[in-house]
């Protein structure tokens, strides 16, 4: 090949090839992380509090019960909010995200290129979203949170400062199902702020061991027991 040609087309390869290798250092940072974990409290023998977190693989949210001694959620996230809560659900599940991925991807199914991309990029206001679940809906994905009481009010006080002044403002006609509700959140999604890495801030200022970057999942539950409520 003439020189005059080969150079263009060695900075093509190059375009081409740095966005894998930006990925590879992201995604090696993030694995080699999970071994540098920041240390946390012992863990509440037993527990005060049966709390989750729970996965889909990609997402993490926390699942606190409705109720108990620390705090009532449903006063927070009124059930009246969601369509039809289910009269034996005993959890609610929170987790944060990006507010168009949240709002127009009900299913993955929905996924597109470049609303995944729209996310990573960031610019996007956040929203918390809010399950009410039955307990057969921990069955795959749940891994055990033990918590002290202690512990469980901080994660319960991190959830509230990320309302905007701490109150639960619903989006009007968003929802997934019958039991959830989408509720204005503060913050800001992109590549560094993910929903798993709002998961997992909240866990390391409740003082639960996990990765000290969490922008996958796995990063959240590597240092967690799996779980069937």
């Amino acid at each position: 090949m003439p020189r005059r040609l080969y150079r263009p087309w060695r900075l093509i390869a190059a375009v081409l090839l740095l966005p894998l290798v930006l990925f590879a250092a992201y995604l090696g940072a993030a694995s080699a992380l999970m071994f540098w974990p920041a240390p946390g409290a012992a863990p509440a023998e037993p527990a005060a509090v049966e709390a989750y977190v729970l996965s889909n693989g990609i997402h993490t949210d926390y699942v606190f019960p409705v109720r108990s001694t620390t705090i009532d959620w449903s006063q927070l996230f009124s059930p009246s909010q969601a369509r039809a809560v289910p009269a034996d659900a005993e959890f609610i599940a929170i987790g944060w995200g990006d507010r168009e991925f949240y709002l127009h991807t009900p299913t993955w199914a929905d996924l597109t290129v470049s609303r995944a991309l729209g996310a990573l990029v960031g610019g996007n206001r956040a929203l918390m979203h809010v399950s009410y679940l039955q307990r057969a809906q921990l069955r795959h994905g749940a891994y055990r949170l033990p918590l002290s009481q202690a512990q469980y009010a901080q994660l319960a006080d991190y959830v509230r400062a990320t309302l905007p002044a701490g109150r639960a403002v619903p989006v009007a006609g968003a929802h997934y199902g019958n039991g959830d509700a989408f509720y204005e959140a503060e913050g800001g999604y992109h590549l560094f702020e993910t929903c798993n890495t709002w998961t997992g801030r909240g866990l390391r200022r409740a003082d639960v061991t996990v990765s000290r970057w969490t922008p996958f999942d796995f990063n959240v539950v590597w240092h967690l027991q799996p779980a069937t409520p």
